[in-house]
């Protein structure tokens, strides 16, 4: 039986790491684990993963969290069409990536 799973979280919304202290914008999901070999543990196999532009002290950097060690950050609302045209690239399948970091 295929199980269907429904992200939680939508492109251009703000989360926050519950085990990390850090904000970010949600810029891509995979309805399943799709990075590098080694695989998360069984606990975070089965569930959406994002990439996540994280706002550091300094600069900026990408994450690739599971859905379970992320929450919505209601103080922050979602940037909107314009403000994601201004500061990231969007290929045909609606891939977010930084323009300083272009979609391979």
């Amino acid at each position: 039986m295929t199980r269907s799973l429904t992200a939680k979280f939508g492109l251009g919304q703000i989360v926050r790491h519950r085990e990390e202290s850090f904000r970010g914008l949600v810029v891509d999901v995979d309805g399943v684990y799709a990075g590098p070999a080694s695989e998360p543990g069984p606990d975070y196999r089965d569930q959406p993963f994002y990439r996540v532009l994280a706002m550091g002290e300094d600069t900026g950097f990408l994450v690739y969290a599971a859905e379970a060690v992320l929450e919505p950050d209601p103080d922050i609302a979602p940037m909107n069409a314009d403000d994601r045209a201004r500061w990231f690239t969007i290929d045909e399948a609606g891939h977010h990536a930084p323009r300083a970091q272009p979609i391979h």
